[in-house]
């Protein structure tokens, strides 16, 4: 592997790259990728026709280009008309690349500032919805196919508020996202809102990031787009050289994702420098999401706080991010250290910030790639609907009785009560048991429907923490509802490798959601449940832990003590 700004430590596993890549020469793999030949997956015709309509990701850094002067413009007028600030509201794919771009890009691009909000938790909402000047806050609903129920639950919420202030001219303070004809366009015609942007129907919403649901915020935050583009645009040259395929970099990080998998190594584990933190996050979707299908899957690993050789197992591949005009040696020293325990590196030079849309169309090319090594469908989700599914039930019980119908809790100790004991009489032997479960090949996912704030994610990686260099697992961490949109996927269609758990807790302060029946509270434990129900259907192996009370944090510093006492170490 030479592409430039690519580097790859992979020791004996170079061989494996340099046959898959001989193969994809000879079958044309990068000329048919921008042909749009859906063959390259998958033959059979429903296959094809999902493929063949999820393809415009392809070209879009291209079409839209013309569009960007437009875009900055639009940020001027808002800006000029007396908004303060930008809510970006939606899921997954429709609000990941918003919220790299607003962590990345935003503090110092001098236009509005973006927050983005991808949760039902309830005091999130309420967070915003006191801290904000909604008189002076611009709403973007982002939604491909305009049901999303989450950003539905948003852009209904919001709009009920900003009504309260400005009466008939709240539609100025709204835009919306979506795709040609959906109920969200005509909804949005219906208001009279400010802005819809209709973005290109053949782009699914993880490969979205160069179009309108990622470019609309960074114009907004007067994002560089010339320079973003303009460097996506020689990304996008280097992606269709046909041979060799060792210069072609995405091509050739895929195949190298796909080689590597099919060895047992598909915990693609990121170590990413704090200034671009976030885009972490977009690659878990993108990956997770693409590939975790058909009993197959790349794990991805972001956030993981960066440990000694030895506190990982012979699952990993390793991917290395340095900012080249921000170096951190911390980062290079762990690298290096990789390097000489034989684990295989892959290192992604990046000369600033601004090459966001590069990476993000390097990892969509990647991620494509990868999908065929792996002989799956990259651009569906067949899994996804399973939770809905189960979470549509449990609202429909709310409907009739006014609450979320819970299961008896089996064990208790502190704020900690646990469902489905399977035979444990206290939460130590429970924990211990499900701990023991744990394999060669396994991951750790927690799936955390809590609040997310800094003393939560303290705790959370704590325990990710402690379980990885107790029982060398690779560990991941999604709140919920997010990861639905993103690993979830992965979690009940990949392989059956994880061990989930899941962690809810008591609300404190609720919030209705105009139109319906049940609040924020309400449908975010329908979520938790719902998926806990899915992933039982699929024999995952998964453990549900509430917190009771206020102090979140106090529940996981208990559940830290007795995962130490009571996994041993390996």
């Amino acid at each position: 592997m030479k592409p430039a700004g690519i580097e790859a430590d992979l020791h004996e596993f170079a061989t494996d790259l340099g046959k898959v890549l001989a193969e994809m020469e000879g079958a044309d793999f990068a000329p048919r990728l921008h042909k749009k030949d859906p063959t390259l997956w998958k033959t059979e015709p429903e296959h094809c026709k999902i493929i063949s309509n999820a393809m415009g990701w392809l070209d879009s850094p291209e079409k839209i280009k013309p569009e960007a002067a437009k875009l900055c413009e639009f940020g001027s007028e808002l800006q000029a008309a007396g908004f303060r600030h930008v809510l970006h509201m939606g899921m997954g794919g429709s609000s990941l690349a918003p919220l790299v771009f607003s962590k990345t890009l935003g503090e110092s691009s001098g236009g509005l500032p973006v927050t983005v909000l991808d949760s039902t938790d309830p005091a999130t909402v309420l967070r915003f919805a006191g801290g904000l000047p909604l008189a002076e806050t611009f709403f973007i609903e982002a939604s491909k196919s305009g049901t999303t129920a989450e950003s539905r639950s948003f852009g209904e919420y919001f709009f009920e508020k900003v009504q309260r202030v400005k009466a008939s001219q709240a539609c100025a303070n709204f835009a919306v996202i979506t795709d040609p004809g959906s109920m969200l366009a005509g909804l949005a015609g219906e208001r009279t809102y400010r802005r819809t942007f209709l973005n290109y129907p053949d782009i699914g919403g993880r490969y979205s990031a160069l179009s309108y649901f990622g470019l609309v915020p960074a114009a907004l935050m007067q994002a560089d787009l010339p320079e973003v583009l303009a460097r996506t645009e020689a990304m996008i040259a280097a992606c269709r050289i046909a041979k060799p395929l060792s210069d072609n970099p995405g091509v050739c990080l895929g195949a190298a994702m796909g080689a590597l998998a099919r060895r047992g190594r598909n915990k693609l584990t990121f170590l990413i420098p704090q200034p671009l933190a976030s885009l972490g996050m977009w690659l878990e979707q993108l990956i997770a999401e693409s590939t975790g299908k058909d009993g197959k899957g790349i794990v991805p690993v972001a956030g993981e706080p960066a440990g000694p050789p030895e506190a990982y197992g012979n699952d990993r591949l390793f991917v290395v991010f340095v900012l080249e005009n921000k170096p951190d040696p911390a980062i290079e020293s762990c690298r290096e250290a990789l390097v000489r325990a034989g684990q295989p590196v892959i290192t992604i030079r990046m000369s600033d910030r601004l090459d966001l849309g590069r990476q993000f169309f390097l990892w969509e090319v990647a991620t494509a790639t990868a999908g065929a090594v792996l002989e799956i469908n990259p651009f569906d989700q067949p899994d996804v609907q399973e939770t809905k599914k189960f979470t549509g039930k449990i609202l429909e019980d709310v409907r009739q009785q006014g609450r979320v119908p819970e299961a008896e809790m089996k064990l208790v100790e502190g704020p900690l009560r646990l469902y489905l004991a399977g035979g444990a009489s206290t939460v130590r032997q429970a924990v211990s048991m499900f701990f023991e479960q744990a394999g060669a090949g396994d991951y750790f996912a927690t799936l955390a429907y809590l609040t997310e704030n800094e003393a939560t994610g303290r705790g959370l990686q704590n325990v990710r923490t402690l379980v990885r260099d107790r029982l060398r697992l690779a560990t991941t961490v999604g709140y919920g509802p997010r990861y639905l949109h993103s690993t979830g996927q992965l979690h009940k269609g990949g392989p059956n490798s994880g061990l989930f758990l899941l962690l809810t807790s008591d609300f404190g302060d609720d919030a209705p959601i105009p139109g319906q029946p049940y609040t924020f509270g309400m449908l975010m434990r329908a979520q938790a449940l719902g998926d806990f129900e899915a992933l039982r259907k699929h024999r995952r192996r998964v453990l549900r832990v509430h917190v009771a009370g206020q102090d979140v944090a106090k529940g996981l510093s208990l559940l830290e003590e007795i995962i130490r006492e009571a996994v041993p170490q390996r």
